[in-house]
Order: structure tokens, then C-alpha cells, then sequence
């Protein structure tokens, strides 16, 4: 979703180390946009094959899982669903905001100015259906375990997050502490170099606890969900007019109910624009008590073939690399399932 609340969220160091053995649940459209993005060539377009499709998605699944797999971390990675009807409104917005991404890319590649095209390749992503089925199939053959929702998946995957055996959830986007994960994690992976269109920058890993950030904010799940709202969600891009993240947290603070929250912003609301205007009685039940379920996880075992029959055969991935990576993993294993023979001797 991308709800904006850093400024009064306080975050903390991650350790990789306290993830081993943990199982967490990822945001699986959140980092396939992430990869996207992030992995692109000098000109800011998106790895290809030689047929011209895009591959970027099936790198980063390959190379960062693997690396977090070697780690010891079990992975599940929830998939979006059908949305809610509310969210139209933001892919409308998105979609027009591609539009105009496109003129400038193809205006600055006629100019060859390479530093503005990178700027405005990020925005001209689409996550096709046919990415996200081979992104699928990509995962279950590398032992991930994979999750249809039935509606958001960062909803999901912080429903399945509260429950016994899970660690957190892994997104960028805050979106995830509205949908009451108990921890989320930010910045997840081994390198501590992360690869921007502006080059790269150093970064750590994060987890945010939510019940550290509702008692360091002096608020409960309902007014950090009521504070999202006035701020902007998905489901009301523009928020309440003339409100950031500091004056939103002194609202809830001082009116403690949703109903007293809003009433105090009625006026505001009202004079939205119709295309603006939200019910926020809606809007918050959309976030408190999303559509989930429950699922009996299971974690495929590896498919060494399938890996390079989906990297290698089809997508003309170095056979090298793969082969090379997929090695270390097996050796990894073999010793793992020695140690484990060993504790009954």
C-alpha cells in the first residue's frame, strides 16, 4: 500500500543471526515490485532475455532468497488476491502516473540522457500475470512456500504472522503494522550494499515491533489505524487535507476513539473533492478486519532441474552462475542432514 508513517515510527537494528530457523512471512507483490526497480541495467530498463521479457523478478527471487535460505530463514511468501473495490481508485492514479513516467523516459531516451531515464524507469513497472505465475513456480522449486490470499497479501501475511511459529513480516511499506503484524522487517537481506536507479547505498536490515511503536505513540491498534487514515491509505490516497504524520498522532492522542477522531476532522473530510471524499467507517473496517485465511503451510522440497529448466532453459540465465549457486546450497543441505542424522547416534 505505502502508507507513510516513518517519522514517528522508531525502528531497530536487525541481526541476521536472530533469524535463523525463524519462519516469516513475505509481502510477496511488495518485493517483486522491489526487484523490479532495483535491478535494472545503466539505462534504468529491467533485465531481459534474449525474447525481450523481463527477468529481473527471477534474479532477485533467486540470488536474495538463496542468500537468505543459507541463513537458516524458512520463507513464505504470500500473494495478493482480489482487491478490495476501494483500491481502483489508487490503481487509476498509478496507472495515470505511468503514463506520464512513459513520455518523460521516452522524451529523456531520444535526448540519450541516461540519468533521467533510471529516474523514471522505476515508475513504468507493471507486474504482469505471467511474472507472477513463474515467480511462483521459481519459489516452490527453491523449497518456499507459497501463499494465495484471498485478498491483500500484506493483510494476509500479517494475519498468518500473529500465529504460533512465526517471526514477522517482511515489506518496505508500513502497511503490514496496520494489519496488526507483531513485527515487521525492513531492508531484509545479506548484502549491506542495496542497488538504487541512483547507484548503490548502504543499508542494515530493520524490525519494527508494534507493540514497542503503540507504546512509545501512547495509542492502541485503533488509533494507529485511525492515525493511517487520516494520513492517506490506499483506500483514501489523500488523506484528510493539511494533516502529516506529528498532527495526525496529536489527534488520536487527544481524541481517543475513531468515532471522536473523525469527528473532529468532519469539515475537512466534507470538503474533499468528490473524487477525494471517503467514508472513513469503511475505510477502517477495511483495515481492522481484512479478508483472510487460515493455511496449512508446506514447504516443497528443492527442484535443483526446475530451478535452471525455469533459469537456465528458458530465460538464458548463466548455467555457470546457477549451477555454481545451487552447489553451495546442496552442500549446505548435506551437511545440515548429516547433523541431524548425527543427534541419533
Amino acid at each position: 500500500m505505502g502508507l507513510n508513517i516513518r517519522e514517528i515510527v522508531s525502528r531497530k537494528e536487525l541481526d541476521l543471526r536472530e533469524l535463523k530457523d525463524k519462519t516469516i512471512c513475505v509481502d510477496a507483490f511488495n518485493v517483486l515490485y522491489q526487484f523490479l526497480s532495483t535491478i535494472r541495467q545503466a539505462d534504468g530498463t529491467p533485465l531481459q532475455d534474449e525474447k525481450g521479457e523481463i527477468t529481473s523478478h527471477l534474479s532477485g527471487i533467486f540470488y536474495r532468497n538463496l542468500a537468505l535460505i543459507k541463513e537458516g530463514i524458512k520463507l513464505v511468501y504470500v500473494f495478493d488476491g482480489e482487491p478490495p473495490a476501494l483500491k481502483d481508485r489508487i490503481h487509476e492514479k498509478r496507472g495515470e502516473a505511468r503514463n506520464v513516467a512513459r513520455e518523460k523516459y521516452e522524451a529523456a531516451r531520444e535526448e540519450e540522457n541516461f540519468e533521467v531515464m533510471k529516474r523514471y524507469s522505476s515508475q513504468l513497472i507493471r507486474l504482469e500475470d505471467k511474472m507472477i505465475e513463474e515467480s511462483k513456480e521459481l519459489l516452490e522449486a527453491m523449497g518456499v512456500c507459497v501463499v494465495q490470499a484471498p485478498g491483500e497479501g500484506e493483510a494476509e501475511a500479517a494475519y498468518l504472522s500473529r500465529k504460533k511459529g512465526f517471526y514477522g513480516v517482511v515489506s518496505q511499506d508500513y502497511d503490514s503494522l496496520i494489519f496488526g503484524a507483531p513485527i515487521l522487517i525492513r531492508n531484509l537481506t545479506v548484502s549491506r550494499k542495496k542497488k538504487m536507479p541512483s547507484g548503490y547505498v548502504e543499508i542494515k536490515p530493520e524490525k519494527i515491533i508494534l507493540d514497542d511503536v503503540l507504546n512509545e505513540l501512547k495509542i492502541d491498534l485503533d488509533q494507529l489505524i485511525s492515525l493511517a487514515i487520516l494520513v492517506g491509505t490506499d483506500y483514501n490516497p489523500k488523506g484528510v487535507p493539511m494533516i502529516g504524520q506529528k498532527k495526525a498522532l496529536k489527534i488520536v492522542q487527544e481524541f481517543n476513539s475513531p468515532e471522536k477522531i473523525f469527528d473532529s476532522v468532519k469539515d475537512k473530510i466534507e470538503n474533499l473533492s468528490e473524487e477525494d471524499k471517503f467514508d472513513w467507517k469503511v475505510v477502517f473496517s477495511l483495515l481492522r478486519a481484512p479478508k483472510t485465511k487460515d493455511f496449512e503451510l508446506e514447504f516443497p522440497s528443492f527442484n535443483f532441474e526446475k530451478i535452471k529448466e525455469i533459469l537456465v532453459d528458458r530465460h538464458g540465465f548463466s548455467e555457470e552462475r546457477v549451477s555454481l549457486q545451487l552447489d553451495k546450497l546442496n552442500k549446505l543441505k548435506v551437511t545440515k542432514d548429516q547433523k541431524s542424522l548425527n543427534k541419533w547416534f
